[in-house]
């Protein structure tokens, strides 16, 4: 009877068609975890018009968002190790789904924030899923990539809600904005439910799931028989895991875990003072809502090259030097906006700097999931992951009320200082990590 160590194969195995695919599918949920994330920052300055409202009710109804992903970030990391990461994406991408195409009906703040934390739980849930099921799909070799091409998808995501932002809304409002966000994930779950199968390595750590483990393994150019016994992933052996938290503060684990979610914290807060206030800032400062939300997109759309080139980085220098660069760069270009006047009209020079510095935070973000998947064995990962980016929602929270706070206390100069010192920070977290993602042998 042939035995399989189904890591081991996985992790030497080729790169085939259908692996891609399956990343694909895993990416083309969070593109939409993306958009939905970010489609109300491009509403505010419509709805405080609308409403007769200012700015600081809406500070509380961002962090609402957030507060949501915090709670579903860790839950469903945990419901993904313990139910499949399949099962709990896809649930993931239903439950942010519903409550968006609901924020169509609302004509109130209180609605507005009921709504954006249900969808919060969702938006939560589906990325650590994604990051687990696009690095356990893949060889060892192309696992930095696969993820982080995953993750990427949030700027693109953002990318195209700015950009639906600058055409809907002026002509359609701001309700048809949602109903697109709310139905466009709700057929794609349905179509991920179909095409996505569960993770082979967890299919691996349960016997009664060999058959379907039979099923995936050959598609994925495997020769496999019904009768082959599969060996549990070494992390695995000794203990069948639950996914506890307490596993991630384990003598070996806990500095790594405490660098990553000290990073992914400031980094998250950086990224959100962008994606919650540039649009406002910018209406605020006399541009047009189509140049606010093309700002925007550029800071996204910046992200997508940032971490698709930082990605690739990583595989041949590792990630330590990759992303301490990126994260210092980060804090030269922040700077240097603080002296950049801001007036209309929306110049070319102002744009290409929202696209280099959202690039440069944007791509600190997205590639530290790489390296978080990287650090937690696959028993764990999913928890893992999901916790170190719950602790980075609280920088999500925390950065409704900072980007309000630098707007009003400093203006443009103080707002672009805040990514400056969160990325600071950033950068000593990410050198606190052991386990970086090494260089490979050959780029010596």
């Amino acid at each position: 009877m042939k035995t399989v160590d189904v890591a081991s194969v996985l992790d030497e195995g080729r790169w085939s068609a259908y692996q891609k695919l399956l990343v694909a599918g895993t990416a083309l949920a969070i593109i939409l975890d993306g958009m939905d994330n970010q489609l109300l920052g491009n509403v505010i300055p419509a709805l405080m018009k609308e409403w007769s409202l200012p700015r600081a009710p809406f500070t509380t109804v961002l962090a609402l968002g957030p507060l949501g992903m915090i709670l579903g970030g860790t839950a469903g990391g945990v419901l993904g190790d313990r139910i499949g990461r399949r099962t709990a994406l896809v649930s993931s991408v239903l439950a942010f789904a519903v409550p968006t195409l609901a924020i169509a009906t609302v004509d109130g703040v209180t609605m507005l924030g009921v709504f954006r934390f249900l969808a919060g739980l969702g938006l939560g849930g589906a990325m650590p899923n994604a990051a687990a099921l696009a690095s356990e799909y893949v060889p060892r070799k192309q696992r930095p990539f696969a993820v982080t091409l995953t993750i990427v998808c949030i700027p693109l995501g953002g990318t195209l809600a700015a950009l639906f932002a600058g055409q809907v809304l002026p002509r359609y409002g701001w309700r048809a904005l949602f109903v697109i966000g709310g139905l466009l994930p709700l057929l794609v779950a349905l179509a991920l439910f179909k095409l996505l199968p569960e993770s082979p390595q967890f299919l691996a750590i349960r016997r009664e799931r060999w058959p379907e483990l039979v099923v995936l393994l050959r598609r994925l150019g495997q020769d496999v028989s019904p009768e082959t016994t599969f060996v549990v992933p070494t992390a695995a052996a000794s203990v069948k895991s639950r996914g506890s938290i307490r596993e991630l503060f384990a003598p070996a684990l806990r500095r790594d875990t405490v660098g990553l979610s000290a990073a992914f914290f400031f980094c998250l807060l950086a990224n959100y003072i962008g994606f919650n206030w540039i649009v406002a800032m910018l209406i605020g400062a006399g541009f047009a809502q189509v140049d606010a939300s093309s700002a925007l997109a550029a800071f996204n759309f910046g992200g997508v090259g940032g971490a698709v080139l930082g990605a690739l980085v990583i595989q041949r220098l590792g990630s330590r030097m990759t992303l301490m660069g990126m994260s210092a760069v980060a804090v030269a270009s922040a700077l240097a906006m603080t002296a950049m006047p801001l007036a209309p009209p929306m110049s070319a020079g102002l744009v290409a700097m929202f696209a280099l510095t959202g690039g440069l935070l944007n791509a600190v973000q997205t590639t530290m999931y790489a390296v978080a998947a990287h650090v937690y064995p696959t028993d764990i990962r999913g928890t893992g992951v999901g916790t170190a980016v719950a602790v980075g929602r609280i920088g999500n929270v925390v950065a409704s009320y900072v980007g309000a706070f630098a707007l009003d206390r400093g203006g443009a100069p103080a707002f672009f200082a805040a990514w400056a010192l969160a990325m600071a920070v950033v950068f000593a977290a990410l050198a606190l990590v052991r386990r970086h993602i090494p260089r490979p042998a050959h780029s010596t």
